[in-house]
C-alpha cells in the first residue's frame, strides 16, 4: 500500500467524517481528526489521532495542519446562529491561510449543489465557503452534492421519519423539486479519489446521483425501502416551506434549525449542470436510491435498533 502522507480530517466526527476516515486508511493515507472536544471523541473513538482546535481559529489550524500533506473539509455551521454564514467564509479564509502556511499540497471540500434561483442561506453559504478555499493559494477541490443517503445524514433523517410515520401527508409545491441524491459510499469513493485527480490549480465538480427524483418521489421510495405504502399525499398549494418546517419539527428527530434549512434549500431544483467527475475517477455505476436507502436504514438497525418512544410505536403501528 502506498503511504500518502498525513491528512487532516475537518469535521471528523460528522456524518460524512465518520464515513470517510476508514476510507482514507486503506487509500494509504494517515489520517488526522480535527474535532472541538478531543476527550470526547476519543472516548468514543480510541484507536484515531485526535487534535482539538477549531477550523476559525489560526493556531489551532496551524497546530493540526503541521506535517499535513492534505485536507478534507467537512465543516458546516448550519443552524449555528444568525451569522453562520459570515462565520462560515472567515473559517473558510484562516484554513486556507494556515494550509498554505503549512504547505499542504490540496483540500478537498464538500460543498452543496448550485440552485437555480437564490436558494437558502444553508446554501449559499456552502458555495461561499467554496469560492473561498479555491481562491487559497493551496489547490482546493469543490464536489458538490445535494442529499447525501446514509444513517446519520440529517437530510435523510427528515425524509426517513416522514415516510415512517406519516400515512397521509399535506403536499407542498416545494416536494415537487427535483434532486440527484447520493449514496454516502459513492461520496466517500468521490471525496478520496478527489486527492488524487490529476488536475492544475482549482476546481469544482459536481456530483450527482444516478436518478433525478422529486421531494415527493424520494418519500415514496423511502416508505418502500421501510416496507410501507407510500403515503397518500393531499396537495396544498399555499403551504410555504417555513410553515412546512413546523410539521416537519414535529415528525421527525432533526434539530429544528437544521430542519427548516433543509426545507427551506428545497424550494426550487437541485439539480447537477454535469456529472463528468464520475468519468474522470472512472466511477459510473453508482448506487440508485433504493439501494442506499435500504443500507441506510440497515445501519441505523444495527446501531441503534428499533426506534423508542411514542414515535416508535407509531411506526411499528404502520409497519405491514
Amino acid at each position: 500500500m502506498p503511504d500518502r502522507g498525513t491528512i487532516l480530517v475537518t469535521g471528523a466526527t460528522g456524518f460524512v467524517g465518520r464515513a470517510v476516515q476508514p476510507a482514507l486508511v486503506a487509500a494509504g493515507w494517515r489520517t488526522r481528526c480535527l474535532t472541538r472536544d478531543a476527550t470526547r471523541a476519543r472516548r468514543r473513538r480510541p484507536t484515531l489521532d485526535w487534535v482539538e482546535g477549531d477550523v476559525g481559529d489560526e493556531a489551532s489550524c496551524a497546530r493540526a495542519l503541521a506535517g499535513c500533506t492534505a485536507a478534507l473539509y467537512l465543516v458546516h455551521g448550519i443552524g449555528e446562529g444568525d451569522d453562520f454564514r459570515r462565520r462560515e467564509v472567515a473559517a473558510a479564509r484562516t484554513f486556507a491561510r494556515q494550509a498554505s502556511a503549512a504547505g499542504l499540497a490540496r483540500i478537498v471540500y464538500l460543498g452543496g449543489v448550485a440552485p437555480a434561483g437564490r436558494g437558502s442561506e444553508h446554501l449559499r453559504s456552502r458555495l461561499e465557503v467554496g469560492e473561498t478555499l479555491r481562491a487559497g493559494a493551496v489547490p482546493c477541490v469543490e464536489l458538490r452534492a445535494s442529499m447525501i443517503i446514509g444513517h446519520g445524514s440529517l437530510s435523510w433523517l427528515i425524509v426517513r421519519d416522514l415516510a415512517a410515520r406519516l400515512p397521509v401527508m399535506v403536499l407542498p409545491r416545494w416536494l415537487e423539486s427535483r434532486t440527484e441524491p447520493l449514496a454516502i459510499d459513492d461520496a466517500v469513493i468521490a471525496l478520496v479519489r478527489a486527492l488524487e485527480l490529476p488536475i492544475d490549480g482549482s476546481a469544482w465538480f459536481d456530483v450527482p446521483g444516478p436518478e433525478v427524483l422529486s421531494g415527493s418521489q424520494i418519500l415514496d421510495a423511502t416508505a418502500r425501502a421501510l416496507g410501507h405504502a407510500p403515503p397518500r399525499k393531499l396537495s396544498v398549494p399555499l403551504l410555504t416551506p417555513r410553515l412546512s418546517a413546523l410539521w416537519v419539527r414535529f415528525v421527525t428527530r432533526a434539530r429544528w434549525s437544521v430542519a427548516r434549512q433543509v426545507v427551506i434549500g428545497l424550494t426550487e431544483d437541485l439539480l447537477a449542470h454535469d456529472d463528468r467527475f464520475w468519468t474522470l475517477i472512472d466511477h459510473r455505476q453508482r448506487l440508485p436510491f433504493a439501494e442506499a436507502a435500504r443500507r441506510a436504514l440497515a445501519a441505523e438497525r444495527a446501531e441503534a435498533g428499533p426506534v423508542r418512544g411514542a414515535w416508535g410505536a407509531v411506526e411499528r403501528t404502520l409497519q405491514p
